[in-house]
């Protein structure tokens, strides 16, 4: 993504630091929600606490905060977070922004109803996977849902960090505690291909 069709760090002076990721405006951030993730507010899946997790610069718990929801969003990257607030002040909605570790979200001692999950899933793998997955779980009662979007396996070319998704591994990380309901071929648009990312629409159930 950033300053390369290939690599979403390039540019970037440590693609595992957060904040370098926000030293300019990445592609991803788009001003607006993924339409993906506003179809999902526009049929009425979105409910009780939302919680916005690797949220950037904010625009998919300002979206929830529109919708009259509780809604929180949780970076390392302070200075997203700190654009998220800009933000939300601008557009007049109420929205608590945290920076705090996804993957040790147990840690918060709160419960989320509804978890947004836009390109953050697709940068763990292995332990941190593992560990992100289990804080997802102790952040969410049963009938909670998760909603993800991440890179699929159809995408061409290299993505740095980025692990691109297949159906078998995302089954494979949400296996005890949860239940797929559904894994769906979908687009993240970015700033600077107009035909946007190969993607993932992923939604689980927490059992």
């Amino acid at each position: 993504m950033a300053g390369s069709t290939h690599d979403p760090h390039a540019g970037t002076t440590d693609p595992r630091r957060p904040e370098d990721l926000y030293v300019t405006r990445p592609p991803w951030d788009i001003g607006r929600p993924q339409p993906a993730f506003r179809a999902l507010a526009e049929v009425g899946v979105l409910r009780g606490r939302v919680l916005d997790v690797g949220c950037g610069t904010g625009e998919h718990a300002i979206m929830a905060a529109g919708l009259g929801l509780d809604a929180t969003g949780v970076d390392l990257a302070a200075n997203a977070l700190r654009t998220a607030e800009d933000k939300a002040r601008a557009r007049g909605r109420t929205v608590r922004f945290l920076r705090h570790d996804a993957r040790r979200l147990g840690e918060l001692g709160e419960s989320f109803d509804t978890v947004l999950d836009c390109g953050l899933f697709h940068l763990f793998d292995g332990s941190d996977r593992a560990a992100y997955v289990s804080a997802l779980r102790s952040a969410m009662p049963p009938g909670g849902r998760y909603f993800m979007l991440g890179f699929s396996d159809r995408q061409d070319g290299s993505w740095g960090a980025v692990h691109k998704l297949t159906r078998a591994e995302i089954e494979a990380a949400f296996t005890g505690g949860w239940s797929v309901d559904s894994i769906e071929p979908s687009t993240i648009e970015i700033t600077t291909d107009p035909d946007g990312i190969r993607a993932w629409l992923v939604a689980l159930t927490r059992t």
